[in-house]
């Protein structure tokens, strides 16, 4: 059974002639091109840590398996607004699971698309788990938390956005949560 003990988020964008290079570019950006990467669906374990970047590149061994949930998008045409993100709930009670979701847009701001990752995965959590939610009476700005059947959750995003490039290279921009197992 593999089951992940911790999770880090990353982002990255890379701009080339070629669209598969700007991919992988973004990927170095990210600090984790030198990983096969395996795409997993949406569920933050129980008991598993959110850790920093610099912390999860130190436990991860180049050529290895990696299980993520990416978001990615790509465009050719200059000045066009491109963002990824990731967004992550957390339930407080850390034996309950999470949940992750990834968004991608096109002319939309880091902020709005990142919030908008955050609703979701919220949503996502809460539906998940037969809970009702209204985004708009969930919400506590000044706390920074959810508040879903009376029970708090935090959340948070990995964005990156970028604008094409002037001379019509490809650029290429991805926001990822990598699962750290052992």
């Amino acid at each position: 059974m593999i089951i992940a003990k911790e999770i880090f988020l990353t982002k990255g964008v890379g701009r080339h002639r070629e669209k598969l290079s700007s991919f992988e570019l973004a990927l170095r950006s990210a600090g984790i091109a030198h990983y096969n990467l395996v795409t997993v669906s949406s569920i933050f374990p129980p008991r598993c840590r959110l850790i920093s970047r610099v912390a999860g590149l130190k436990r991860m061994k180049k050529g290895q398996i990696a299980f993520s949930v990416m978001s990615r998008n790509e465009t050719r045409e200059p000045n066009r607004l491109i963002t990824a993100s990731v967004g992550v709930a957390v339930p407080k009670d850390p034996e309950q699971v999470g949940y992750l979701t990834e968004h991608h847009d096109f002319g939309k701001t880091e902020r709005f698309v990142g919030e908008y990752a955050e609703d979701l995965a919220a949503t996502m959590l809460a539906t998940s788990l037969g809970l009702e939610i209204d985004l708009d009476k969930s919400w506590n700005e000044k706390k920074e938390e959810w508040k879903i059947s009376g029970q708090i959750y935090r959340t948070r995003n990995v964005t990156q956005s970028a604008r094409g490039n002037i001379d019509g290279l490809w650029t290429t921009v991805v926001a990822a949560a990598i699962l750290v197992v052992d």
